[in-house]
C-alpha cells in the first residue's frame, strides 16, 4: 500500500537522474523478491504455466529480473507524476505516432493496443503527449493515495477522457468515433463476464472480447502499442506498429485467439517484461483447478 510518505519517497527520488534511479529502482525489485512472497508464488506460478520448457532454476532466474523490471517502474512512476514534459519526452521516444495521426486525417477510429508491460503506464503518459486519448481508469478503492496519483500520472498532459469501466462502450465508441484514439488495456483476467477461454501460453485464459467487439462497433482500426523499458539509463521506447489487416473478422473467437497470440509473440521478446505478477490464470473452466 502506498501512503502518503511512500509518495514523498517517490517525489524525493524523481529527481535522480535515470542511470541512478535505474539500479535504485532494480534494488527495491530485489527486496520484493525476497519479502514479498505471495507475488513471487504467483510469479513462479505463471512462469511455470507458460514455460514448461525452462528448468526450474531458469524459471528463478528470470523471475528475479522480472521483480528487477517491476521494482523500476515502481520508482519511476515519480517521473510521470512529477517530471516535465521536455524531460520525459527525452526519457521516452514514440515511434509510429504518424501512423495514428495518418489514420485521423482519414477519419478512421483508432484502438491502441496496448498489452500490460511494465511499461505500460510510462507509455501511456508519453502517449498523451501527442494525442488526447479516452481510456478506461480502474479506481484503486482500497488505496485513495495511490488512486489520486495514478489519476493524475494519466491526465496531466493535454485532454485526456478516462472513463470507469461499469460506464460500458458508448461513452468509449463515441469518444474514438470524434477522433480520441482508444488506449486498450485487453489482457487481465477480470472474471466471467464478457469473457471467453482462449489460449495464452498454450494455458485456456479468461480473455474480454472487447477487442473485436470495439473495433466492429466503432469501425476502428488496430494498432500495436507495445512500450519496452531499456536497459539502464536508456529510458523507454515506445513501439506504435503497422494496423491489423483483415481485423476484426465476424468470429470474435477466432479474433480474440488472434490478440492473445500476438501478446504473447510480444511477450516472448522481452519475458522479464510482462506483468507476471498478475493472476492471469486465476478464472478457470469448469472443473478445472485454481493454480494459484
Amino acid at each position: 500500500m502506498i501512503s502518503r510518505f511512500g509518495v514523498a519517497v517517490f517525489w524525493l527520488l524523481h529527481w535522480l537522474p535515470l542511470s541512478l534511479l535505474a539500479p535504485v529502482g532494480q534494488a527495491l525489485g530485489l527486496v520484493l523478491y525476497v519479502f514479498a512472497l505471495p507475488r513471487r508464488r504467483v510469479v513462479m506460478t505463471n512462469l511455470r504455466l507458460c514455460f514448461p520448457e525452462m528448468s526450474p532454476a531458469a524459471r528463478r532466474q528470470l523471475a528475479r529480473r522480472h521483480f528487477f523490471c517491476v521494482g523500476r517502474s515502481l520508482l519511476e512512476r515519480g517521473l510521470l507524476w512529477w517530471g516535465s514534459r521536455e524531460r520525459l519526452e527525452r526519457i521516452v521516444r514514440i515511434e509510429g505516432a504518424e501512423r495514428v495521426q495518418a489514420l485521423q486525417a482519414a477519419g478512421k477510429p483508432v484502438i491502441l493496443l496496448a498489452p500490460h508491460f511494465v511499461g505500460l503506464d510510462m507509455g501511456g503518459t508519453r502517449v498523451t503527449m501527442v494525442f488526447d486519448l479516452v481510456s478506461i481508469y480502474a479506481r484503486q478503492k482500497k488505496n485513495l493515495v495511490l488512486d489520486r496519483w495514478l489519476y493524475h500520472g494519466r491526465s496531466r498532459f493535454g485532454d485526456q477522457l478516462l472513463l470507469a469501466r461499469q460506464d460500458g462502450v458508448r461513452g468509449t465508441v463515441k469518444a474514438m468515433k470524434s477522433g480520441r484514439p482508444f488506449y486498450y488495456l485487453p489482457d487481465m483476467d477480470y472474471g466471467r463476464k464478457d469473457a471467453i477461454f482462449v489460449p495464452f501460453f498454450g494455458v485456456p485464459a479468461a480473455t474480454i472480447t472487447g477487442l473485436s467487439r470495439l473495433a466492429r462497433v466503432a469501425g476502428a482500426v488496430v494498432l500495436p502499442c507495445v512500450t519496452r523499458m531499456l536497459p539502464g539509463a536508456g529510458g523507454y521506447v515506445v513501439e506504435i506498429g503497422e494496423p491489423w489487416a483483415d481485423f476484426p473478422t465476424a468470429d470474435v473467437e477466432a479474433d480474440t485467439r488472434r490478440m492473445n497470440a500476438w501478446i504473447e509473440s510480444m511477450v516472448r521478446t522481452m519475458p522479464e517484461q510482462y506483468y507476471w505478477v498478475h493472476r492471469r490464470f486465476k478464472t478457470r473452466p469448469e472443473g478445472e483447478a485454481r493454480p494459484y
